[in-house]
Parts: structure tokens; sequence; C-alpha cells
């Protein structure tokens, strides 16, 4: 009896203590928040960015290590608290505010001569993600960043800036990329005297930017986005809601380049070739996946590019299924010159070979799935998980949709070793 009198108090004792670890541990998990500012100051007569990336909060993390471009990143000054190694910047802030400040080169010339990173006394065109280089840091689990990029141009030069972001009251790109503890820019900029053409096309803040001037297409282009980009958005369900489009002339390179929620083609590519692909469309694919390949699978990520531009001009009737097979014809005559598609880079031919597998690939899943599934299911899953993408993450989500095992992904006949 004496023992059931203080049974109650030992519940209550063990609920209180119960209560107070409960509570002990939501707040540690807490988020935490410490603002980053980048700013960049745009420089035509040096050819620099003059950058800067200040911290502010009650916690910052411990370190910070980017990882530089020794070529490009220079002139770095952080006082007693940075520490240069090779291509690493390691960083110790210490109290609630710091900063550093560097220089970055901000032409860069391909071995062609174009470039896909330059500075004019007009105009800017660069990634954002190269000024700002990957940074690791070193901080408690839950401290995370509210990041945002300021763009100024050459003292006494009235210049504007666009890239792959909304602005804040300041004026300041509000910087977003869930997932990260610490957020830096990523994608294409352009700043300088610009023109723009901007709509919203099915949910995504589309902008069309280029240097000013007569000859660059912005409303064709932005008009040949409301008729594809929404058929695009149908397999690609996660397509960003924002869009940047940077074009420009020459000395651009005379190609196209896609970036984080932007790309950048030059003006004189035509928006479907002689051919019936679209190497705008062909950007998007990219951006729309954000996959990248291993060792072996760059044909999967550019052959999936590839297939896609014409099959959104198929299905959105900008070309016809006559000239769709001719396309598909083509391009099995030029994989011909490419039988191994398990190389590092995938060149012309092996993207070209690279399409009619996935075309045989998407045939073979609908036929084995009885038409419930076809390719579309697989580059959504890619899509969602974004990232590396392998021979065998590939033969396993196709596997997964038709409902079988499938032959046409056997390695022997994708290195060109056995007919199919």
């Amino acid at each position: 009896m004496h023992y059931l009198s203080r049974f109650p108090k030992f519940c209550f004792f063990v609920a209180v203590s119960f209560w107070l670890l409960t509570a002990v541990s939501a707040n540690a998990s807490e988020k935490q928040f410490y603002d980053v500012r980048y700013k960049a100051r745009l420089d035509p007569e040096s050819g620099l960015a003059d950058v800067e990336i200040l911290l502010k909060g009650d916690t910052l993390p411990s370190t910070l290590t980017l990882h530089i471009d020794p070529e490009r990143h220079i002139n770095f000054d952080g006082n007693e608290n940075l520490t240069i190694e090779e291509d690493e910047a390691i960083w110790k802030p210490e109290g609630k505010t710091a900063a550093i400040q560097y220089q970055f080169v901000i032409d860069e010339k391909k071995a062609s001569g174009s470039y896909d990173s330059r500075i004019t006394p007009k105009w800017a065109i660069l990634r954002t993600d190269k000024m700002i280089p990957p940074i690791a840091t070193r901080a408690p689990k839950t401290l995370y960043s509210r990041a945002t990029l300021e763009v100024d141009g050459p003292k006494g030069k009235d210049w504007s800036a666009r890239a792959p972001y909304s602005k804040n009251a300041l004026g300041q790109f509000k910087l977003k990329d869930p997932g990260r503890r610490l957020v830096r820019p990523k994608g294409w900029m352009i700043a300088g005297k610009i023109g723009s053409r901007q709509d919203i096309i099915d949910g995504t803040d589309t902008v069309i930017a280029a240097p000013l001037g007569k000859d660059i297409r912005r409303q064709d282009t932005l008009a040949f986005l409301s008729w594809t980009l929404p058929e695009l958005k149908k397999v690609f369900t996660d397509f960003p809601d924002q869009l940047l489009v940077v074009m420009a002339r020459d000395p651009m390179w005379r190609g196209g380049l896609s970036g984080t929620r932007s790309l950048y083609m030059h003006a004189d590519r035509p928006l479907i070739s002689g051919n019936r692909t679209s190497s705008m469309l062909h950007e998007l694919v990219h951006v729309a996946t954000g996959i990248h390949g291993d060792e072996e699978s760059d044909w999967i990520v550019e052959g999936l590019a590839e297939y896609y531009s014409l099959q959104i001009l198929l299905r959105t009737r900008g070309i016809s299924e006559h000239r769709y097979q001719q396309a598909l014809k083509k391009l099995a005559k030029w994989g011909q010159e490419s039988p191994n598609l398990l190389v590092k880079r995938s060149s012309g031919p092996t993207t070209a070979r690279a399409v009619i597998v996935l075309q045989q690939l998407d045939e073979a899943i609908q036929e084995a799935s009885k038409g419930e599934a076809s390719l579309d299911d697989v580059v959504k899953a890619l899509a969602k998980k974004r990232g590396e993408v392998t021979l065998k993450k590939l033969r396993k989500l196709s596997n997964e949709a038709a409902g079988t095992e499938l032959d046409i992904l056997n390695r022997d006949f994708l290195a060109g070793k056995k007919k199919p």
C-alpha cells in the first residue's frame, strides 16, 4: 500500500522529465539563421569583379572553405582569418560580423576563341556560380543562411542586372537553394545596358535578356517558349518557377549552355534547326533534369536532352510525324560513327546514337507495360532525384516502368559489341 501511494508521484516525475527533455531537444533542433550578402562590382576597364562576402548573425560558421580557381579568384583579403592553399581559401570568421574580399577574372575564352564569360564597356555575361565558387562550411547542423546578391556596374554607369531570382525592396537578388544550409548564387547573369522581354508561362516567370540591339530575337524566343514550355513541363513537373534566358552575339560562344534556372544561347542559333532538333529545347531539358553523368553516362544526359527536344516539337505539332521519322533516320546514320556509348564525353555522333537507343527504350517500355508507362516516367524520376545518373540507375528505373527486364540497356549492346 505504501508503494502504491508513491506510484503517482513517480509517474508525475517521469512525465515532467520527459517533457523537459523533449522541450530541450525540440529547441536544439530549431533552425538558426545568419545573413550572407554577396556583393559584386563589375569593372570593364580591369575585366574584374570586385567581390565581397559579408556574414552577419549571432552564430556564424566556424570555417568556410572556398574551392577556388587560382587563375580566376585572385587578390584575396580577409586579414589574419583567411588562408590560401592552392585551390582552397580557408576562412575562419570571428564575431557577429565578418567579411572577405577578392577579385574575379570575368573573361573566359574557349579554345575556339569565343567566350563563355565576358565583360565589355556596355555589358557583362557570366555564371554567378563561377564568380562565387563552391563553399563548404563547418557549422552546427541547425545553422542556415539567408542570402542575397547585390550587383553593381562601373561607377558612374547606369547598369542593370538580371539573374534567375526575384529582387527585394533594396534591389538585391533573394537567393534560394532548398536543402542547402549555405546558399550561394547559381546560374547565368547578365548586366549592363540590356533589353529584356518577360512573361509568366505556365507558372514560370520567364525572362529573355540580351545586350541592347535590334538584331536579338527576344520576342520570338518568348513566343517559342510560350508554345513549347507548357508541354515540356508536363514531363518535367518540377520545372523551376523562374527561368532566365541570356542571349548574345559574337564574341560569345556560338552554342548553348545550361545553368541553374537559366541558360545561355547564342543569338544566331535557330529555334528549330534544319535537322528538326532545337538547341533551345535541348538546353531547357538540361535545366529541367539537373542531372550529370558518371564516367560512362554522359550519353544519357545528352541523349535525353536531344530526344526530348524532338519529342516536344512533335507533341506540340512543331514538326509532323513524317519529319520526326526523318530526323530519327538521320540521327541513326550519324550515330553509326560512334558505336560505343560508354565514354566520358558524348560527342555529336555519340549523342545521335543515344537518341536512337532512348527512342527504342521508350518503345520497349510502352510495349512491355501495354501503354501504361513510357520513358516520360523514367525521366520524371531522374529529374526528381537530380544529381548523378548512371547506367545502373537508368536500367533500374526503366525496368520498374516496364514491369520487366529490358535487354535494350545491355552493356555489350551499348558498347557496340552486339546487336539488340
